[in-house]
């Protein structure tokens, strides 16, 4: 980058790090911030999704509630929190465009203030629909990151339809795994546009530490086989499907435990299914849930493991499978999203058919009898951190600066 020039990035994302939800987007805050390091300006405006009513609804039906009821205070100056009008049930289609109809007085403010250049939108759906409409109103260029959700996405023709048009409108499109990068061309992106980035991993705080020092830190057995999940108590994920093949593995393991680490998330919360299916299994002396954890006590999990498993049925980059793998802790996961391109090589896991519960049960107990490179594995995953994503992200951001301002130049 030009060292007399600053960009000015603007960067749009609904799930982002707060007060109230410090674990939420934890990936993209870690892109931006790296980017900022390397001298781009940038300011993060993270919208809270909020409706009239929406917690007495949510209280009704028994789910999940979400911890932001609406406006929060700002994290400091260059992170602020605006509520966007966020509908329930078949209103879900009017997402995008509330979202851009919600933040345009915020980001008048933020540009009189200090103007921004580019938009950085991360998410297809809400966020780059939202985007594609408040790139035009201020007359710059924008860019959409896409990470996984994308894929329900489009299987509803409403959304489909609006990813397509902001994609096709997207001065580029970043993404975070190659079948990613596959269905956006899919969805009418020219491949030129198309940027394939993974996500990074903090190799200062994801690094391989003594097992049984984690062991002994977490309570767990110390000569004992451990499995580990770290993800949202979804039905995505697959924490259930653990459960489900845990008796037989415990035939073969009569000490195994299985550690959970997550909680509920927007998507929903499983707790109580889970828990159900753990005593009808009778599976309590060999299941840990423990609820969320924050990032700096997740390493020591991941050490303590003998595997980590993901039997997921959707995924854009899995950052928890990067992070096992930098601990040195190799990892089962379904071929789904990206975890083909994070377990690319046989000395790192294995990949099994999602929804496979044969596939799965026997991945895993070949990965418990087998004898893994540890330290190979760590250092394979922490050739790609996050400084090394910054950089490509800026790239990236160069370009479409040099082509929007070279195309005002000629329409001048």
């Amino acid at each position: 980058m030009n060292p007399i020039s600053v960009m000015h990035v603007l960067t749009l994302s609904s799930v982002y790090p707060n007060s109230r939800q410090p674990t939420l987007g934890l990936f993209v805050r870690e892109r931006m911030q790296h980017v900022a390091q390397c001298g781009v300006e940038v300011r993060v405006v993270a919208p809270v999704p909020r409706f009239p009513g929406d917690s007495m609804i949510r209280s009704v039906k028994g789910g999940y509630r979400p911890a932001i009821p609406g406006r929060l205070k700002p994290e400091n100056g260059a992170v602020i929190h605006p509520p966007f009008l966020c509908p329930p049930g078949v209103l879900k289609s009017l997402d995008g465009w509330l979202y851009a109809v919600s933040l345009l007085p915020v980001l008048h403010r933020v540009h009189r203030r200090s103007p921004f250049q580019l938009i950085d939108a991360h998410f297809a759906y809400p966020d780059g629909v939202g985007a594609s409409l408040l790139a035009r109103r201020f007359h710059v260029p924008f860019t959409i990151t896409m990470r996984g959700t994308e894929v329900p996405h489009a299987r509803q023709w409403s959304k489909r339809v609006q990813m397509r048009r902001a994609l096709a409108r997207a001065d580029a499109l970043i993404a975070v795994s190659r079948s990613l990068a596959a269905l956006a061309v899919e969805l009418g992106a020219l491949p030129e546009k198309v940027h394939v980035i993974p996500n990074g991993v903090d190799t200062r705080r994801f690094r391989p530490m003594a097992k049984e020092d984690a062991r002994r830190l977490l309570g767990l057995p110390v000569r004992a086989p451990v499995i580990l999940t770290v993800g949202a108590l979804v039905r995505r994920k697959g924490i259930h499907r653990v459960v489900d093949i845990l008796p037989r593995l415990c035939h073969r393991h009569p000490d195994l435990v299985y550690v959970v680490v997550g909680g509920g998330s927007v998507e929903g919360d499983m707790s109580r299914e889970i828990r159900a299916l753990i005593k009808e299994r009778h599976l309590e002396k060999h299941v840990r849930l423990e609820g969320s954890r924050p990032p700096e006590s997740l390493p020591a999990y991941y050490a303590a493991a003998d595997l980590f498993v993901l039997p997921t049925t959707n995924e854009g980059w899995a950052n928890a499978i990067v992070e096992s793998l930098a601990c040195g802790t190799p990892v089962v996961a379904t071929d789904v999203g990206g975890n083909r391109e994070v377990l690319c090589e046989d000395f790192l896991g294995r990949i099994v058919p999602p929804r496979d519960a044969a596939a799965l049960q026997g991945a895993v107990l070949d990965g418990l009898a087998r004898s893994w490179d540890r330290k190979a594995i760590a250092a394979h995953a922490a050739r790609r951190d996050w400084a090394l994503v910054a950089d490509e992200v800026i790239r990236v951001f160069e370009k479409v600066l040099s082509r929007h301002n070279a195309s005002r130049r000629r329409g001048a």
